[in-house]
């Protein structure tokens, strides 16, 4: 089933199109599908118990799964105007849903990492997907609040994975970890076949075989050198490391090179020309940045210093998750009403708080303290990422709609390998140093505070990085409509 009608500019006002079967579907899909983002952080220690395994290797189980997703995801505008949405939605579900089945009957881990990608596979292309439907269906002037529901699912569902992590780890096993999402995928899979229906053009537009090329080896590589930066010894110095980033740096360069020459691009990169869309994407790397460092980062502290059980740990994030997706439909209602600086000046300032808070933490500081400082985290982080998101990609044409997704989305993997890779070489290098000066470096103590220096010194980058978001907040404006048109007839 198709819509072709032509009467109305959005489908959300064509009272032919029934709107919420087509939300249901795709929103049901994608929660579980980017749940699986964190749903293994406090799982991790135990897969390095289960199979004998480093934490540089288990940290492959997140790392691997955004370097898939960053090499998917660029060609997802592509995907959006060769097939229709039902296909595209039940084919990436299949492949989901086919990754998830691997990984709970995996017997060891190189089966069960092999699964992790599959699953990769399904999320890289879903969130573009998700993105893209809800923009051609609803008029700016109300996507504010229809994109804060997308935020339910792209904030809420990752930040709430901790927890249940620890409860499913902790009381049933890991393997359940994927055994319990099975059935809501298949549900989905039947929902979607059901009341699904096309609601994108489908073009058809010719594919560039040097771009896909360019692309692949480009953010592959790129993530990869990131990825393994935990793996040596001397971090990024080493030419395993830096190679692979160089090298992927340079394909990116040759990569939007010709893209700007090609009439039909992998990727329009053209959507950088508006200036409100490269605002949110600078603002969209900084909060990942900062969200992937707190989901990794505070259950590895709590469970170490602090000397707290996985699911405690689990707990101690769930009321922060919690607010986090009730609000995220509050704050783009907001965002629809008082626009973009009344939401984010604030919002990030406080983020940056937070993070100061968060970088004097110690092994004698109380729970209830990362229970508040996490809560202050994730409205902040609900407060600036969609609305943040949502203005940038208003000031685009339609027929940017794939591309400019696409970015998005396509930076997410991206941002958050490099986040973790680098926090996590920051906090090792950190705590080395600490041992090496250290008098009793075999001490329970002192490993415990070698923790705590790292934890403090990443915290603190993550400041400076929030301070960044707070100066560059004070600089945005509602993209209007009227704005819109004259920046397309320009460009």
């Amino acid at each position: 089933m198709t819509t072709d009608n032509k009467k109305y500019e959005y489908l959300a006002d064509d009272p032919n199109v029934k709107v919420m079967p087509i939300m249901v579907s795709l929103i049901i899909g994608a929660f579980f599908a980017i749940l699986n983002e964190t749903l293994l952080n406090i799982a991790l220690t135990t897969l390095m118990e289960q199979f004998h395994i480093s934490v540089t290797t288990v940290q492959w189980m997140a790392t691997g799964f955004m370097l898939v997703m960053g090499v998917v995801t660029p060609i997802s505008a592509l995907l959006l105007q060769w097939f229709t949405t039902r296909q595209l939605f039940l084919g990436t579900m299949t492949v989901f849903t086919a990754g998830t089945i691997i990984c709970a009957a995996a017997p060891v881990f190189p089966v069960l990492l092999a699964g992790r990608l599959i699953q990769a596979i399904g999320t890289g292309l879903l969130i573009p997907i998700i993105f893209n439907v809800f923009l051609i269906l609803f008029p700016p002037a109300r996507r504010g609040k229809i994109m804060g529901i997308v935020g339910f699912v792209i904030m809420f569902a990752p930040a709430i994975g901790p927890t249940l992590s620890g409860i499913i780890v902790e009381h049933l096993g890991w393997r359940y970890l994927f055994i319990t999402v099975i059935p809501f995928a298949l549900f989905s899979i039947f929902f979607a076949s059901r009341h699904l229906i096309n609601v994108s053009e489908v073009t058809k537009p010719k594919i560039d075989g040097l771009s896909l090329v360019f692309s692949t080896i480009g953010f592959g590589a790129f993530v990869y050198g990131f990825s393994s930066a935990g793996e040596k010894s001397s971090g990024f110095l080493d030419p395993f490391v830096y190679g692979p980033i160089l090298l992927g740096v340079l394909a990116i360069v040759f990569f939007a090179i010709r893209q700007f020459r090609l009439e039909e691009p992998l990727l329009d990169l053209r959507v950088f020309k508006f200036p409100m869309y490269t605002h949110a994407v600078i603002l969209f790397l900084i909060i990942i940045m900062a969200m992937f460092a707190s989901e990794l980062i505070l259950p590895m502290f709590m469970q170490g210093p602090l000397g707290i059980t996985a699911a405690t740990a689990g707990l101690v994030l769930l009321p922060g998750a919690i607010l986090n997706g009730l609000l995220s439909p509050v704050m783009g209602g907001l965002f629809d009403k008082f626009g973009p600086r009344v939401m984010l000046i604030p919002s990030s300032a406080v983020l940056a708080g937070t993070m100061f808070m968060m970088s004097r933490l110690n092994m004698d500081t109380p729970i209830w303290m990362i229970v508040v400082g996490y809560i202050l985290l994730m409205l902040s982080v609900s407060a600036m990422m969609m609305p943040a998101e949502t203005n940038g990609l208003n000031q685009l044409p339609k027929h940017l709609y794939p591309h400019g997704t696409a970015v998005m989305t396509t930076l997410q993997p991206v941002a958050g390998a490099v986040g973790v890779s680098v926090f996590i070489g920051i906090m090792s290098a950190r705590q080395n140093n600490f041992l090496r000066h250290a008098a009793d470096p075999g001490n329970p103590l002192t490993i415990g505070k070698a923790m705590v220096a790292g934890v403090e010194l990443v915290y603190f980058i993550a400041f400076a990085f929030a301070v960044v978001a707070f100066i560059l907040a004070l600089f945005v404006y509602r993209a209007k409509p009227t704005e819109l048109e004259e920046l397309s007839q320009k460009n």
